[in-house]
């Protein structure tokens, strides 16, 4: 249900280069390919320095449904990837979790998403400790 073309909406992350570039954020698209049924092959496709990014991942099967873990080079950095809320005709929330610091992103099948996925969103945000501070939307062109 989570295959296809999905827009990063929106980010709740401590991450400081989102904090120090947040106003050159790009119009970032993701599409997701369902591997042998469970694993996900995440393309994210994003613009930096006028050229056109792709980047790769990798995200495999855990112990329970909905869950994933994305491998690091060691296994401190592994990811934890947790769906939260989500309703595959219109919108995901994931939860990102590394060591102790969680991020929380929203994707929509559009880039705009309706205002009750945005307050979902944000009620999301604020149950894992984070605030309207550190969360950052992305542009709706590109």
């Amino acid at each position: 249900q989570l295959s296809g073309k999905w827009f990063l909406v929106g980010i709740a992350s401590h991450c400081s280069y989102l904090a120090e570039h947040s106003h050159q954020l790009e119009a970032t698209t993701v599409t997701v390919t369902i591997l042998d049924g469970q694993s996900l092959a995440i393309s994210t496709f994003r613009n930096l320095d006028r050229m056109c990014w792709e980047i790769r991942q990798h995200y495999l099967p855990a112990q329970a449904p909905g869950r994933f873990q994305l491998k690091g080079r060691r296994k401190s950095s592994n990811v934890d990837v947790v769906v939260g809320e989500a309703d595959p005709s219109s919108f995901v929330i994931l939860y990102y979790q590394k060591g102790r610091s969680i991020s929380v992103k929203l994707y929509g099948r559009s880039s705009l998403v309706s205002d009750s996925v945005v307050d979902k969103f944000e009620q999301c945000v604020r149950a894992v400790g984070l605030s309207e501070d550190v969360t950052y939307y992305f542009p709706t062109y590109g």
